[in-house]
């Protein structure tokens, strides 16, 4: 999979998203993820979302919202074996890695890798739905922030087979260390992807088996 492409023109069905757009489309799909959820990101930050569950013996005033971390809804898809990756470029923010100690078995399932090229934003839900944009893993472009307090984003969400396939091309060489070897700033990485004693992740790496996901970039010679 080459990083260098244009690719062909055709007709794709897709949908664009805005602003609080980014929430309903992309967080909201990950939230009801079945069997993986892929994420690139160049900022890597504490992420809150709507907290909609009852809780016993508490009775909610009529409009008012409470919020979670995403980290705790990841816990929940990982306990039930959705595969959970991040590729990011720098170190995560402090209130994530805080979050996220609060989650010990998240920490070893919840697969982190760092490298500092990487500026694409995407969220790929059960190879099946692709978010390409300008938001970033962080609460004021993909979390519950409310109006008048989240970045100006844009962003497209599609099911295209074709794109997908692209795209998850392009991630996994990025992830397995594909560009590594002939990275002209290898001096600079806290720890290339290619290297087997490469330097572990801010936060616990994944040591959970990854399962796959419905889509898988198709094999050409």
């Amino acid at each position: 999979m080459a990083v260098d492409f244009v690719g062909p023109r055709r007709a794709i069905a897709l949908s664009l998203v805005g602003g609080r757009g980014h929430y309903e489309a992309v967080i909201e799909a990950v939230l009801a993820a079945q069997t993986s959820v892929w994420v690139a990101t160049a900022n890597l930050k504490e992420l809150m979302i709507e907290d909609h569950r009852a809780r016993p013996g508490v009775r909610r005033s009529l409009g008012s919202k409470s919020y979670r971390s995403i980290l705790a809804a990841l816990a929940e898809l990982s306990a039930r074996g959705v595969e959970l990756r991040i590729l990011h470029a720098d170190r995560p923010s402090r209130p994530f890695r805080a979050e996220l100690a609060k989650h010990k078995p998240l920490g070893k399932a919840l697969a982190l890798r760092v490298c500092p090229r990487v500026h694409l934003k995407a969220v790929i839900v059960d190879g099946a739905l692709l978010y390409l944009g300008s938001a970033n893993w962080t609460g004021a472009g993909l979390g519950a922030r409310g109006t008048g307090r989240r970045n100006f984003e844009l962003g497209v969400v599609t099911d295209d087979g074709p794109m997908l396939d692209q795209v998850q091309a392009l991630y996994e060489r990025i992830w397995t260390g594909g560009e590594c070897g002939a990275c002209k700033l290898r001096a600079l990485c806290p720890g290339p992807l290619d290297s087997p004693t490469r330097a572990p992740p801010p936060s616990p790496p994944s040591t959970a088996s990854p399962r796959p996901s419905r889509r898988r970039p198709s094999r050409r010679p």
